[in-house]
């Protein structure tokens, strides 16, 4: 089967995780951090799994754990998981990992996009001053991404639809600009009528 039409006969059950790094500056120096994520194909939607300094087997259980939680785990409903870590945890809870050749990064084309989306629109932009500054950068752009970003394959629409969207706009109101990040992130709409 072409990895195209495994995708798109899987949609709706199918996820990716991926770890992406970012330098932060403390005070005893610069560091490293990795970010897991998973990302839902079919809907976009994104989940930050967790952020550590060196990522290690029984940190990786926990998140596996906590993706696969029965009752609020962000894996709930998903069969497969594009991934190259955690297999055996997945496993026990019912999600089969496929996993992607190293260097094919046409494989988790949803994946990279939104590591290098926050990359590029938000971390490039400013230098995180510690981990509680860099888990804040990333939980507003992950904010922004599901409720101000259009997205290009969703037909330009918001992942997560704001309560007041129901309301139509007024054509003759000005256009508001909203931000995020003292600016690094902006997003406009039109009052409601």
């Amino acid at each position: 089967m072409a990895w195209e039409t495994f995708i798109k006969a899987h949609l709706g059950v199918i996820a990716a995780a991926d770890l992406f790094t970012v330098e932060v500056l403390t005070l005893t120096g610069l560091f490293r951090y990795f970010v897991l994520f998973v990302i839902d194909i079919q809907t976009r939607r994104v989940e930050i799994a967790g952020i550590v300094r060196q990522p290690y087997g029984a940190w990786m259980n926990r998140i596996a754990r906590n993706l696969t939680d029965p009752v609020d785990g962000f894996l709930q409903g998903t069969r497969y998981l594009l991934t190259a870590d955690f297999v055996e945890i997945l496993g026990v809870a019912g999600v089969k990992c496929v996993k992607l050749p190293a260097r094919s990064p046409d494989l988790s084309a949803y994946a990279e996009r939104f590591a290098l989306s926050i990359k590029s629109e938000c971390l490039d932009k400013l230098v995180p001053l510690g981990e509680r500054h860099l888990r804040l950068a990333i939980s507003e752009y992950v904010a922004h991404y599901h409720l101000e970003r259009n997205h290009q394959g969703l037909n330009n629409q918001l992942i997560t639809t704001p309560a007041l969207s129901g309301m139509p706009a007024d054509d003759h109101a000005p256009v508001v600009r909203h931000e995020r990040l003292g600016g690094r992130l902006s997003f406009y709409h039109r009052r409601a009528a």
